[in-house]
C-alpha cells in the first residue's frame, strides 16, 4: 500500500465516523511522525505536507550541512559535506539540504501498523466524541429504539445507532419493551468503562418527570411555572410542587391543562402514574396540608429542631392521608422535608371501630408499642394502614418485629 491508498482510505473511513478535516489531518501527521521516530530517533528536522483530497503525501528531512571532519557530524539535524554532494553537487556547508523521503522507505511492515493505528486513533476519538456528547445530554430527555431485551438491561440504539442502556432499577416497573419500539427517557449518567463510553438512561429519575412538564406545559418551558420540586414513586405516584411569580397564571391548572389534556399525556408515558400537582407555598402548615391532599387535616405541630409534622385528622380522613401502603404520606414528607406522623382525633363521646395499640400489650411488647405510638400511629387499623417496608423505614423496629406485629393486628381483624 502506497501512500496515496493509505490517506485515501483513511479519509474515506474518517468522513464516513463523522471526523473533521482539521482533526483528521492532525492524527494523520502524528502517526507519520510516530513512524519518522521510531526510525530516525527524532522528527523535530522533519516537514509533513499532506492533501487529504488528493491523498497527496510527502516528508522532507532538513538538516545543516556540515564538514566530514566537524564533531557535530553525528546531530540528527546534521550532515557530511560529502553526503550532501551524493544528493547535489554544489552544496555548501553551511547550507540545508531539504531531502524527500518516501512512506515507501520505511517498509511494509511500518505502513501496515500505521494504517491500524489511523483508523484505531479514530475509533479512540469517535468514542471520546461520543462521551462528551451524552456528558452533555445528562438531563435531557432522549428517544432511543429497542433492539434487545435483557434480564439486567434493555439495551437501545440513538439516531446515530450509538449503544444506550436503560438498568432495571432505571425502568418502571410497569414497563415492558420490545424490539423495534422507541422509548423515550433522560440521560442519567455517562461512564467510561474500559475504555468505552456506558450511557445510562433513567425513567424512574424525578428528572425525567420534570422534563416531560417541560414538553408537555408551555409555560414550564418558558419560565413563567417553576417546578419547585419532584418526588416520586415511579409508575405508583408522584406529587409535584409548581409555583408561577405571574398571579395571572394559575399554575396547577396550567400544568394539569383543559381537562386534565396535558396532565394525561405524561401520566400515559409514566405507566398511569398518578401525579398530584400541587401549589408551593412558603407557609409551611399550608404546604403541608396540600401536600396530604385529598385529606383534610384539623390541626398541625411542627418540631422544626427534630425535622417532624405531627398531623392531626378526623379519623375517616387518617387513610386518605396515609395512602394505599403508605404512599401519600411517604412522598408528602419527602416533598415538604419533614417526617409526617398521622394522629386520629375523635369528638367526644364518639366510639371508633378500631382497636387502641394497648389493647395488644399482652402480645406485642410495651417497647414496641412505645416506637409504633411515636410516629402517631395509636390503633390497630392505623398500623395495617401502612406497608412493612414504610414501617421498617419509618421506626427503628426490626423486619422481623414488624411481621409479628402485622400479624398480630391482622388476625384480630379476620
Amino acid at each position: 500500500m502506497d501512500a496515496h491508498e493509505l490517506i485515501q482510505s483513511f479519509a474515506e473511513f474518517a468522513k464516513q465516523k463523522n471526523i473533521d478535516r482539521p482533526t483528521m489531518i492532525r492524527i494523520l501527521e502524528d502517526v507519520f511522525r510516530n513512524m519518522i521516530r521510531k526510525r530516525y530517533e527524532s522528527d523535530e528536522n522533519f516537514d509533513i505536507i499532506i492533501n487529504a483530497d488528493k491523498g497527496d503525501l510527502e516528508i522532507y528531512r532538513v538538516r545543516e550541512i556540515v564538514e566530514d571532519d566537524s564533531e557535530d557530524i553525528w546531530d540528527f539535524d546534521k550532515i557530511s559535506l560529502s553526503d550532501a554532494h551524493k544528493i547535489e553537487p554544489d552544496f555548501e556547508v553551511g547550507e540545508e539540504v531539504s531531502e524527500q523521503v518516501y512512506i515507501e522507505d520505511f517498509g511494509r511492515r511500518a505502513v501496515t501498523t500505521a494504517r491500524q493505528t489511523l483508523i484505531q486513533k479514530v475509533k479512540d476519538l469517535e468514542k471520546d466524541i461520543l462521551f462528551q456528547k451524552y456528558k452533555d445530554l445528562v438531563g435531557e430527555i432522549i428517544a432511543g429504539e429497542v433492539y434487545q431485551v435483557l434480564s439486567k438491561e434493555v439495551l437501545l440504539t440513538d439516531a446515530e445507532s450509538n449503544e444506550i442502556a436503560i438498568p432495571r432499577g432505571e425502568q418502571i416497573q410497569k414497563d415492558r419493551y420490545r424490539k423495534g419500539e422507541n422509548v423515550r427517557a433522560i440521560v442519567h449518567k455517562v461512564d467510561m468503562v474500559n475504555g468505552n463510553p456506558k450511557i445510562i438512561l433513567s425513567r424512574t429519575s424525578p428528572v425525567f418527570l420534570e422534563r416531560l412538564f417541560e414538553q408537555e406545559v408551555p409555560e414550564v418551558y418558558d419560565g413563567l411555572i417553576t417546578i419547585k420540586k419532584v418526588v416520586r414513586e415511579p409508575g405508583e405516584r408522584a406529587k409535584v410542587a409548581v409555583e408561577s411569580y405571574d398571579d395571572r397564571i394559575d399554575p396547577v391548572g396550567a400544568c394539569v391543562g383543559m381537562k386534565g389534556s396535558r396532565i394525561h399525556a405524561i401520566v400515559r408515558e409514566l405507566q398511569n402514574e398518578n401525579i398530584d400537582v400541587i401549589n408551593f407555598t412558603e407557609n409551611l402548615e399550608l404546604y403541608i396540608q396540600r401536600a396530604l391532599s385529598p385529606a383534610k387535616i384539623s390541626s398541625i405541630k411542627v418540631d422544626k429542631d427534630h425535622g417532624r409534622v405531627s398531623v392531626y385528622l378526623k379519623p375517616d380522613q387518617v387513610s386518605l392521608a396515609i395512602g394505599k401502603g403508605g404512599l401519600n404520606i411517604k412522598l408528602a414528607s419527602r416533598l415538604v422535608g419533614y417526617e409526617i406522623d398521622v394522629f386520629r382525633e375523635l369528638a367526644e363521646g364518639q366510639v371508633e371501630e378500631d382497636v387502641d395499640l394497648d389493647e395488644f400489650s399482652d402480645e406485642i411488647e410495651s417497647w414496641v408499642i412505645d416506637e409504633l405510638n411515636r410516629i402517631g400511629l395509636d390503633t390497630a387499623k392505623s398500623v395495617l394502614a401502612l406497608s412493612k417496608d414504610e414501617l421498617v423505614r419509618r421506626t427503628d423496629l426490626e423486619e422481623e418485629t414488624v411481621e409479628g406485629v402485622l400479624s398480630i393486628l391482622r388476625r384480630e381483624f379476620e
